[in-house]
């Protein structure tokens, strides 16, 4: 674990005026925690980076953002942050929003203008969803801005409850076992992409950010859509979590808990190699494949 032994008791200013309850210091406590914890378990940090914090203006990456800041003003991250905000153009984007509030917080930034939203509306009929293209366009844009920055890591806000999400999508719609991972490497692999959030609940994200007072911008492009594939595996596992409370987290801990020997994709697990105890002592194993 990082040394947290010498850290400053002060805070970094995006906490300050946080709420002084003992529910909000205890919430506060859990984000910083299992921020470190995921960050420690999956690698993602190496002394010396340069992180490009993406910032999209809602609770998860306001979330992100501060809880990454509390730990290098604690020493407990030793990387570079910069934040960015692409501003895909959308009407009615306050764009003054974003930049206003990272000068005001001492928050080193980058603020980026592509126009994304054009080209999504001009390609996808009305009705359509508008998620899958305008994530590719935008991921191809933090690409490039973290190379121009000298940034090795591409920071997102997803939480456990995306990574979740995105399992049962998968599960249900894609016909493969696969989410989100914490930390992948790029196609190119020149950038890896990570995700500190990855064991925070959504849940506490919202109570976090609204706590805080953070001026949180809506997504009017796809988050406004009714009906997609995700809102939908959202409302299931609400209803489970309703019925059944601690689902979501006993969920989130089977996808690091793989047992390849009892599922069924052989190019995971050798099957065909399997052996009774006294043919594989006595070397006399059969094989049928032929």
């Amino acid at each position: 674990m990082l040394d947290d032994s010498d850290a400053p008791d002060d805070i970094h200013p995006l906490f300050h005026g946080a709420p002084s309850s003992t529910e909000f210091r205890k919430l506060r406590k859990r984000l910083v925690r299992e921020t470190r914890e995921a960050i420690e378990t999956y690698g993602m940090a190496r002394r010396g980076d340069r992180w490009l914090v993406c910032l999209s203006g809602g609770k998860d990456s306001y979330t992100l953002l501060a809880v990454l800041h509390e730990l290098k003003w604690r020493g407990l991250l030793p990387v570079d942050l910069l934040a960015c905000n692409l501003d895909q153009g959308q009407p009615g984007f306050p764009a003054t929003v974003l930049p206003e509030f990272l000068t005001r917080m001492g928050v080193e930034h980058r603020i980026e203008y592509q126009d994304t939203y054009s080209v999504v509306t001009s390609k996808i009929a009305p009705g359509g969803t508008m998620c899958s293209l305008c994530s590719r366009l935008r991921r191809g844009n933090l690409y490039r801005i973290a190379r121009e920055e000298g940034c090795s890591t591409v920071v997102l806000g997803h939480h456990r409850d995306d990574i979740l999400e995105t399992f049962f999508m998968n599960l249900f719609h894609g016909g493969r076992l696969a989410a989100m991972p914490p930390r992948l490497l790029n196609e190119e692999g020149d950038l890896f992409v990570a995700r500190p959030l990855a064991y925070v609940a959504e849940a506490d994200c919202e109570k976090f950010a609204r706590a805080m007072g953070y001026p949180i911008i809506p997504c009017d492009l796809c988050g406004s859509q009714e009906g997609l594939q995700r809102a939908q595996v959202k409302k299931l596992l609400d209803e489970w979590e309703a019925r059944s409370p601690g689902r979501r987290q006993v969920m989130f801990r089977a996808l690091m808990n793989v047992r390849p020997s009892h599922l069924a994709d052989p190019a995971l697990f050798d099957f065909a190699a399997l052996a009774l105890a006294d043919a594989a002592a006595s070397g006399d194993v059969p094989d049928l494949r032929d």
